[in-house]
């Protein structure tokens, strides 16, 4: 069966054809690097994640890459004014826009290494493709679809019939003055800058376009340019936040399809926003995390990637602290059955006779299945712990659990959020203070002192371990 996505574009699923058989491109919409990166950030992000781990499961080979947004980016997205957000996080802090846009990239980077994200082929940064922004740029102001205005550019809306066809926008909610003064340079309140001149403005470059003034590019410009010098001018998937689809991806098509002639994307895909305990996640409200902030409360990498991705992306998603919680315990379930497995395959448990043939085409089919669903993680998921239940109870195999353990394995290459298979004993990887309390107990049933050792049971339960009495000596494992 194909791969079927729900095509932002057609509002339809349709099948994965890439336009060069076999390889896949993709292009994402990356971080505008001004401040910590949030978990609703991360949403899309990890959904572009696993939207490329499961397209390499299913044998292509994926040429994918993410912006660094370092310049441009408006805080106001939708109409032309605000301040530059490199601009606005240099004036709070005192840092220069290029110290506050490396930091954070930084920042960013780290983040994504600490929730297992597979590294883009390419990240560019929007400052290094200024040439590349005013080449496209030259080209629509000589084809009479942009037009320049005191030294700013604009795209002409009205010279591009389709503008409006991804979000479905029109006229009607685009007046002038709906929500600002009109812009007397622009012949439509609908026109998008292209090049903006700001003497104040920290980032700037000499026009690299005829008849240009020093300035700096608009926001939806940098995203063409990157795509077309990476991808070529015509790419299979791009993907993105939904608050990205207007007027960020309705600017790129039209400025993209201006300049090429071609249509410009295949299939686009749009994440629903991250709730916060039902609501929009707001600082006012303290509901506001950045992914430091969570990692800071004792949660791991592991634990924010699954409550991350655990729903489709399309789904709404409600993130909660408890919901961290049964991440925690899913996880752990899923490792103590890879940690069982491990143990029969490596001769430190009895092995039955079962060996699993059945349950594992079984699994990998209905997570398969799920998966080819417009990347149905919930119904995935399900394939999984479905197969726990039934791993668990059988008499396991040398030969069942091998074939147990790459069922998980693969899992674990499209979702990354179980973790590396678990060593035969877990107790290599408890805290040492929790291998200090296992050998007191050890020392108090020793000196049949049950009540303390009952108590340090107690304690290390309490950690998220359990004590397992096996003929070789206790071990603990991760409840």
């Amino acid at each position: 069966m194909p791969i079927r996505l729900y095509n932002s574009l057609t509002r339809s699923l349709q099948d994965l054809e890439p336009r060069t058989p076999g390889v896949v491109t993709m292009y994402h919409c990356g971080p505008t690097v001004y401040s910590s990166p949030h978990i609703g950030n991360f949403r899309s992000f990890l959904f572009a994640d696993v939207l490329r781990r499961f397209v390499e499961d299913q044998g292509y080979r994926v040429q994918q890459v993410m912006n660094v947004t370092d310049v441009g980016h408006l805080t106001n997205d939708d109409i032309e004014s605000g301040e530059d957000k490199m601009e606005a996080a240099s004036r709070k802090t005192g840092l220069t826009a290029w110290d506050i846009a490396r930091k954070y990239e930084a920042e960013f980077h780290d983040c994504q290494h600490k929730l297992f994200v597979r590294l883009p082929h390419h990240m560019p940064r929007a400052t290094e493709y200024i040439a590349q922004m005013g080449a496209i740029i030259d080209d629509l102001l000589q084809k009479g679809v942009a037009y320049q205005t005191n030294g700013n550019v604009y795209f002409e809306v009205a010279r591009f019939p389709g503008y409006g066809k991804l979000s479905g926008k029109v006229l009607e909610e685009l007046e002038a003055g709906a929500r600002v003064a009109v812009n007397e340079e622009k012949k439509d309140p609908r026109d998008f800058a292209l090049w903006k001149v700001d003497p104040k403005h920290q980032m700037q470059w000499d026009a690299p376009f005829r008849s240009g003034v020093r300035g700096f590019p608009g926001w939806h410009i940098e995203c063409s340019a990157m795509s077309m010098q990476l991808l070529g001018p015509q790419i299979d998937v791009h993907t993105g936040g939904e608050d990205n689809m207007f007027p960020h991806h309705e600017c790129e098509i039209a400025q993209t399809e201006a300049h090429t002639g071609k249509p410009f994307v295949t299939i686009w895909m749009h994440a629903r926003h991250l709730l916060v305990d039902g609501t929009k996640m707001s600082k006012s409200l303290g509901n506001f995390f950045t992914v430091a902030d969570i990692l800071g409360k004792g949660y791991s990498g592991l634990e924010l990637r699954y409550a991350l991705v655990r729903v489709q992306y399309r789904q709404a998603l409600n993130f909660t602290l408890k919901g961290l919680d049964e991440a925690r315990a899913a996880i752990g379930r899923v490792q103590q059955c890879r940690q069982r497995l491990v143990r029969v395959r490596d001769g430190l448990e009895r092995a039955g006779a079962d060996d699993l043939a059945a349950a594992c085409t079984a699994a990998n089919d209905a997570f398969t299945a799920a998966m080819q669903d417009d990347l149905n993680v919930s119904g995935a998921l399900a394939a999984v712990f479905d197969f726990v239940a039934l791993a668990n109870k059988a008499p396991v195999s040398v030969t069942g659990a091998k074939a147990a353990l790459a069922v998980f394995a693969r899992a674990e290459d499209v979702l990354a959020c179980f973790g590396p298979e678990p060593k035969a004993d877990a107790t290599s990887d408890a805290p040492a203070e929790l291998l200090a309390l296992l050998e007191q107990r050890k020392a108090a049933k020793k000196n049949k002192d049950f009540a303390a050792a009952d108590r340090l049971r107690d304690q290390i339960a309490a950690a998220g371990w359990r004590i397992v009495d096996a003929p070789t000596g206790a071990r603990l494992e991760r409840t």
